[in-house]
């Protein structure tokens, strides 16, 4: 005899799936799983750009003017900051609307990477073509 409804998570770790996903029913474990995969997706994206923000700040000096260095790095580092805490929501926003079945939510994620990645492009074409030979 299968049983197709599982029991309710008992303890701390229902309490907080019940406070952070709120109601519904549980979708199936492929698109969760989905879900967290793009969310791991975006976190690694969000370590790259720290890496990249860090890279720069330490082994940029001959390259880079003071300012110029500390601006593409500040740049990086808080595009990471954003990515990283920004995919834990779209995580949960995800989740919730997959468990109540409403329409997944647009996200904002892409469209910032977008215009960053682009801000930091230009940054780096001008400078480039600033540079003296």
């Amino acid at each position: 005899m299968t049983n197709d409804t599982q029991p309710p998570e008992s303890g701390w770790r229902g309490t907080l799936s019940a406070r952070i996903l709120c109601s519904g029913s549980e979708p199936d474990p492929r698109f969760t799983l989905a879900n967290e995969r793009t969310f791991l997706a975006w976190i690694r994206t969000s370590l790259a750009m720290l890496a990249g923000g860090v890279a720069v700040e330490a082994f940029m000096d001959d390259f880079f003017g003071p300012e110029l260095r500390k601006s593409v790095s500040v740049l990086l580092l808080a595009l990471a900051l954003l990515i990283g805490g920004g995919s834990f929501f779209r995580w949960v926003n995800v989740e919730r609307a997959m468990r109540s079945k409403t329409p997944l939510p647009l996200p904002w994620i892409a469209p910032l990477l977008a215009i960053a990645a682009a801000l930091v492009a230009v940054i780096m074409v001008a400078f480039v073509l600033a540079r003296p030979n």
